[in-house]
């Protein structure tokens, strides 16, 4: 019997956890879930015949590894920060790992050592980075294979609300971790147009984005990620004129969602004296010039340019930023507060369902002919447990686990899935899980 070590039991391992339980009698595993929560764990394992709960301290080194060392594959969903400490210890012990995070440096330096030791570190296996890849390099290397030349790429990805449950003015509801979305795009995003090189500082983020339509789903809105250039080398792309990576939103969203970024409220680098006993109202308020004359409203929409009756205004005050509501958070960042504010709102409610959307867009020559394709994908939750969101992180790297315990993906080294011996076959079976591209060419 082999033995799967899953580390992590939070909601994107939960479709990844079934997905193994589910076929762990045809393919005779056994599948350990270890989590720091006993009961998150005893929560994704539910008494399977083949599934096994335990509680698990990753910082506990004796237990780590023991526990990895017992296993013929890892599969760590833990924060980022901490899959090195287990990769080492796979490298190390010679087992195979397979995350759904960004490849660290720290990850990236671990290469030799990992191909010394016959052994695959799997990362970016999950939905962006993941599908995205994957889906990419099918048709980047179908187009190539063609004889076409790509002149423009442009990628989107957005988790939101599926529409028969977007019941509130934002269009807009959490899906993934709300810290993520609250900090989103902090930085300087770059990118590549025609050959040049373009920078957006964040406090111009939301204002230079791009709209499009997704198959049956609606109107989007995209605004770039920090970084699209580094996707250049991964896909083979480094001469391409133009090369853009974004985030997608319904129409309206980024206009409203700057007036956070533009008074400040989503800075998280120093923390607001006394916050548990500011309101949400004074919490507003902290950002406006002294002014006792104005009621917090109107320093809102003189501050920002806006009249009390634009969808704006309207959109915060349905956020609660002008109740008079305790923050009850002690030493927190403006950031970590509105944050709070949004979480009340914008949380899946029971009977919700969630909706994950990408998008690619594809400029190419062909025999001296210009063409435009899209591929798009468009994927909904079953229920707030069960949501898109992880399907689709978890599906990919359940299947990249049984492809190389069958031994069909033969990869070492450090990896992400952008060659054909690991997106071909994962891509295959993700389709017949209803997660499937659709193309069209545009005139």
């Amino acid at each position: 019997m082999k033995k799967i070590l899953v580390i992590g039991a939070g909601r994107s391992a939960v479709t990844l956890i079934k997905y193994l339980l589910d076929n762990s009698v045809e393919n005779n595993w056994l599948v350990k879930v270890a989590d720091y929560s006993v009961g998150l764990a005893e929560d994704a394992v539910r008494n399977h015949e083949n599934g096994k709960a335990i509680f698990f301290n990753v910082t506990d080194d004796k237990q780590r590894v023991f526990e990895i060392s017992e296993s013929d594959i890892v599969i760590s969903m833990l924060p980022a920060s901490l899959h090195i400490t287990v990769a080492k210890d796979c490298v190390r012990l010679k087992k195979n790992l397979v995350t759904a995070s960004y490849v660290s440096d720290e990850i990236a330096e671990l290469d030799e050592k990992a191909k010394e030791a016959g052994v695959l570190l799997l990362n970016e296996i999950g939905l962006d980075p993941g599908i995205d890849h994957m889906s990419a390099m099918q048709v980047i290397d179908g187009i190539k294979e063609n004889g076409g030349t790509l002149t423009s790429f442009k990628s989107f990805c957005g988790g939101l609300v599926h529409p028969d449950y977007d019941n509130n003015p934002w269009n807009y509801k959490f899906t993934w971790n709300p810290r993520n979305v609250v900090l989103a795009g902090q930085g300087t995003a770059q990118y590549i147009k025609q050959g040049k090189y373009k920078y957006i500082p964040y406090h111009k983020l939301f204002e230079r984005t791009e709209n499009m339509e997704v198959l049956d789903a609606g109107e989007f809105e995209g605004y770039a990620n920090r970084d699209s250039l580094g996707y250049r080398k991964a896909y083979g792309l480094e001469n391409i004129p133009t090369l853009f990576r974004g985030t997608l939103r319904r129409k309206g969203y980024c206009k409203s969602w700057n007036m956070f970024v533009q008074l400040g409220m989503t800075d998280d680098t120093y923390i607001v004296e006394k916050s548990e006993s500011v309101t949400y109202r004074e919490f507003t308020n902290l950002f406006f010039p002294y002014n006792n004359e104005l009621t917090v409203e109107q320093k809102f929409c003189e501050y920002l340019n806006i009249s009390i009756d634009s969808e704006e205004f309207k959109k915060a005050e349905w956020l609660g930023v002008f109740e008079n509501i305790k923050v009850d958070l002690k030493d927190a960042t403006p950031a970590k507060i509105l944050q709070k504010i949004c979480e009340e709102k914008w949380t899946l409610d029971s009977e919700d369902k969630d909706m994950v959307v990408m998008q690619h867009q594809f400029e190419y020559s062909q025999n001296g002919e210009s063409k435009k394709l899209n591929s798009s994908l468009v994927v909904f939750g079953d229920d707030p447990r069960y949501t898109s969101m992880a399907k689709t992180v978890g599906l990919p790297v359940a299947i990249a686990t049984k492809l190389i315990l069958s031994g069909a993906i033969k990869s070492i080294g450090v990896k992400i899935p952008t060659t054909k011996d690991i997106y071909v076959p994962v891509l295959k079976e993700l389709e017949q899980n209803g997660i499937n591209f659709v193309e069209e060419y545009c005139m």
